[in-house]
C-alpha cells in the first residue's frame, strides 16, 4: 500500500500540499479537491501537465524532509509489525535528538 492511498487521513482542510511523485494519482487529486486543498505535488514525466520549473521549486521546498528520509535504514531487522513500529521510531529520535545538537539546541533529556 502506498502512502497516497492514506492521503485522506492524514489530508488538512484546506492550503496547499506539497508532496512527491507518488501523490499525483487521480485518487490522490480526488482527496485533496475534496478537502479543499491545493494540489502542489512534483508531476510525472509522462504527464501532460508537467512543467519542469514549478517541479523544481516544488523539490527546493522538499529536499529538507525527504532529506530525513533518506537516512532511514532499508530493511527491518525485526519480523514483525510492533517491532518495526518501534524500530521506526527509535530511529526518528535518534535522528532527532542529532539534529538537535547539531543546530545547537539542547536536547530533551530521555530518562
Amino acid at each position: 500500500m502506498t502512502d497516497a492511498a492514506r492521503l485522506a487521513n492524514v489530508c488538512p482542510g484546506g492550503g496547499a500540499v506539497y508532496a512527491d511523485k507518488g501523490y499525483c494519482g487521480q485518487d490522490a487529486i480526488e482527496t485533496l479537491v475534496a478537502n479543499g486543498c491545493h494540489d502542489a505535488a512534483i508531476k510525472r514525466d509522462n504527464m501532460k501537465i508537467k512543467n519542469r520549473d514549478k517541479d523544481g521549486r516544488i523539490s527546493r521546498m522538499l529536499s529538507p524532509c525527504e532529506r530525513a528520509f533518506s537516512k532511514m535504514p532499508n530493511r527491518m531487522r525485526c519480523p514483525g509489525l510492533d517491532k518495526a513500529q518501534f524500530q521506526v521510531g527509535a530511529f526518528a529520535i535518534d535522528r532527532n535528538q542529532k539534529r538537535l545538537v547539531a543546530l545547537g539546541v539542547d536536547p530533551i533529556p530521555i530518562n
